[in-house]
């Protein structure tokens, strides 16, 4: 454990990641985990400090844990995962004495407000509307394609479902017929319905304090829902710029002060960027692990480095390294699922395992031989990790990933 100065931040991590309570342990700030009753002896077991509490819907106990934490010393909550980025901003709001922050993560939490906000902003965004029926969806899919004047046997343009506070792909499809809207369960009800934006589309992860960005990754995608890689092709990267813009903007819209954000976005080949999304939390398929490879500073504790108000500019100077040339090479996953429909074993393809890029993997043994269809997006069954001095090659390499089996 790293010694704690107590000039610095008290840090308060909201969820459970041990990626996170690592980097903590290795950090030179005062830290305590918040998390269910679950991951109680386990933190007694290693002499984690723990204070146990449910996320249930924010309710009229939701200022209970604020006030404690404030009565411990605690500086800032940090969320580690999306379901706590309200709790996140309702803790802050009571630690900071800034009510804004709780209806900051409103919009963080609900696609559509978030959408909304960014229009307000003058941010590009496509055509969206929530749906509270399978009705809506219908009538949307067929406003869309009117709109884009489709004639009787064009192909129709699709558009995507998303859930309203869910992260990243989970609750997201892409419908391109009116046959596909039938099999939405109505369990998903309401949900966010999008026009479909072509472009490049990419993540970013960018540290925001005092205002301004102080370092920002872009995360290529090779395959949304299955595979990315840090830092991105100079292809992407030569439009880094114009990506700034418009973080910039997105900042100045939502009014972000400190904390950690990851934007996704569109550009068309013509360099119009469309922005997707916002989440003020850490991203997912281990982007944060992806940035710490690549570049060697803990992706976590850049994290509670700007969510403490006692940080100064020049411990920030310090910590980030120059953005792409600091890197030390380039860091990608693939999430696996099976191709088959019936599996009895993991094995490692042999052309994986001996290629100079494979890094390790994250797979377990299947608990069951049948495979469930893959619903929307899905959930992968874990991640193979690797690591090179090519960013077309490792590209290359992930996107070759969907043709082997890893279970058979």
């Amino acid at each position: 454990m790293a010694e704690k100065n107590p000039e610095k931040g008290y840090i308060a991590l909201l969820g459970w990641a041990m990626g996170a309570i690592e980097a903590a342990e290795r950090f030179d700030r005062r830290y305590v985990v918040v998390a269910p009753e679950w991951a109680e002896d386990y933190c007694k077991e290693h002499d984690i400090p723990f204070v146990p509490w449910n996320f249930e819907r924010l309710n009229d106990r939701s200022l209970e844990i604020a006030e404690k934490l404030k009565e411990m010393g605690v500086d800032a909550a940090v969320p580690l995962f999306e379901e706590v980025v309200e709790w996140a901003g309702a803790i802050n709001s009571v630690l900071m004495d800034n009510p804004r922050l709780h209806g900051q993560a409103v919009l963080f939490r609900d696609k559509a407000l978030m959408k909304r906000r960014a229009q307000l902003g003058g941010i590009r965004v496509g055509i969206f509307e929530e749906a509270h029926e399978r009705d809506d969806v219908y009538r949307f899919f067929k406003r869309v394609n009117q709109t884009l004047l489709k004639l009787d046997g064009d192909t129709e343009d699709p558009i995507h479902l998303k859930a309203f506070d869910k992260a990243g792909c989970l609750g997201h499809r892409m419908i391109k017929s009116a046959e596909e809207i039938e099999q939405i369960p109505d369990a998903e009800y309401p949900l966010l319905m999008e026009s479909h934006l072509d472009g490049w589309e990419f993540a970013v992860e960018a540290w925001v304090w005092n205002g301004k960005i102080q370092f920002l990754n872009i995360s290529e995608y090779v395959t949304l829902g299955y595979s990315v890689f840090v830092p991105a092709t100079p292809e992407l990267e030569s439009w880094r710029n114009l990506i700034t813009q418009q973080i910039e903007l997105l900042i100045k819209t939502f009014d972000i002060k400190f904390g950690q954000i990851h934007p996704e976005y569109f550009v068309t080949s013509d360099g119009t960027m469309y922005f997707g999304e916002v989440a003020y939390r850490p991203p997912g398929f281990k982007a944060f692990e992806l940035i710490e490879r690549a570049y060697g500073f803990s992706a976590y504790q850049a994290s509670m480095l700007v969510f403490d108000p006692n940080t100064t500019q020049e411990e920030v100077d310090a910590f980030f390294p120059e953005e792409v040339t600091g890197a030390k090479g380039y860091a990608g996953c693939f999430g696996v699922y099976p191709r088959k429909r019936v599996v009895s074993k993991l094995e490692i393809p042999q052309e994986v395992s001996e290629h100079e890029y494979f890094d390790f993997h994250e797979l377990n043994a299947p608990l069951q031989e049948t495979v469930t269809k893959r619903n929307a997006f899905g959930t992968h069954w874990g991640l193979v990790f690797f690591f090179g001095d090519s960013p077309h090659k490792l590209r290359d390499l992930l996107k070759h990933q969907e043709e082997l089996d890893y279970y058979v």
